[in-house]
C-alpha cells in the first residue's frame, strides 16, 4: 500500500467504527484493561479492521496492535524479531475519546529491520492527517513541516504527572502534555510546544510521532542520552525536542533535577 492509501485506510476506519461513538458511548462499549486504562469497543474493532487490512497486503509482516499485545504479550517479542512490521494504535488517547475530548488520533508505523520507515497520524475531529517518510520529510495535510525555532526559554510538556511543575535548569515549569502521543508530537512539530518528555514508551504510541519530529528536523532519543529504539517498550523513557540543542538541555536538566521521581 502507498502512504496516501494508508492514510486513508485510518481515515475510512476512523469514519466507519470511531467517529460514530464519538459521545455515543454506551455503558457496556467502555471497559478497563488495568486501573484507569479504558477501552472501547471503537478501539477493537477499528484496530481489526486495520491490521486486516495491513496483513493483506503485507503478508509477511507482523503487526503490533495495541489490543492484541494485551491479548497476546509475546506479541511485542515477535514484532522486535521480525524484519518487517507495523505498529497500530487505533485511537491514541482512550481516555480523551471516552471523556468526549476532541484530542484524540488514530495511529500507525511502518518499521523495516527495526527502522521507522513511514508513519501516519490522523485526527479525526481535527481532520488534520499527520504523515512522515525516513528521508522525505513530515507533513500535514500535504503541507511540509519543519520544526522550531525555538525560544530562549523553551517550552516542555510532560506525560508524568508527578513532574508537572518542576523545572529543568531556566526553562519554565513543565505543564502537563495533551494526554496523547497522537496529540503531543504534532503540537510539538507546530510550535506549540518545545520538548516533551516521557517516563516510559511503547511502540505503538512512540514510534508515529518519533519520525514526525525527526523529519520535522527536531530530536528524538531517550532521557539517558541514548537512541530510541522503537521496537521495544521501554523505561528509558524520551525526549522529543525542536532540535537538537533543546533535546540536549531538556535531557541535561532532567539528569539534574527528575531522576529518581
Amino acid at each position: 500500500m502507498d502512504t496516501d492509501a494508508i492514510t486513508t485506510l485510518l481515515q475510512d476506519v476512523a469514519a466507519e467504527v470511531i467517529t460514530p461513538r464519538f459521545r455515543s458511548l454506551d455503558e457496556g462499549e467502555v471497559h478497563e484493561k488495568n486501573p484507569g486504562d479504558l477501552v472501547t469497543v471503537a478501539d477493537h474493532e477499528a484496530e481489526v479492521l486495520i491490521t486486516a487490512a495491513l496483513h493483506g497486503a503485507y503478508p509477511g509482516a507482523v503487526v503490533l496492535g495495541e489490543e492484541a499485545t494485551a491479548a497476546d504479550p509475546g506479541l511485542l517479542d515477535r514484532f522486535a524479531a521480525a524484519a518487517h512490521g507495523f505498529t497500530v494504535d487505533p485511537v491514541d488517547g482512550t481516555k480523551n475519546f471516552v471523556h468526549g475530548s476532541p484530542d484524540h488520533a488514530v495511529m500507525a508505523a511502518e518499521l523495516r529491520e527495526g527502522v521507522v520507515v513511514r508513519s501516519w497520524i490522523w485526527q479525526p475531529q481535527h481532520q488534520r492527517a499527520y504523515v512522515a517518510e525516513r528521508g522525505a520529510g513530515a507533513w500535514r495535510n500535504g503541507t511540509r513541516l519543519t520544526a522550531g525555532p525555538v525560544p530562549v526559554s523553551p517550552r516542555g510538556r510532560t506525560s508524568r504527572r508527578a513532574w508537572v511543575g518542576r523545572r529543568l535548569g531556566e526553562h519554565p515549569e513543565l505543564t502537563l502534555t495533551w494526554a496523547s502521543c497522537g496529540i503531543d508530537f504534532p503540537h510539538l512539530v507546530e510550535g506549540d510546544v518545545d520538548y516533551l518528555l516521557y517516563a516510559g514508551t511503547k511502540p505503538w504510541d512512540h514510534a508515529p510521532g518519533a519520525l514526525l519530529v525527526a523529519e520535522a528536523g527536531g530530536a528524538v532519543g531517550t532521557l539517558h542520552a541514548g537512541a530510541y529504539d522503537p521496537r521495544h517498550e521501554s523505561r528509558d523513557g524520551m525526549v522529543a525536542a525542536a532540535d537538537a540543542t533543546t533535546y540536549e538541555a531538556a535531557r541535561s536538566g532532567w539528569d539534574g533535577a527528575l531522576r529518581g521521581t
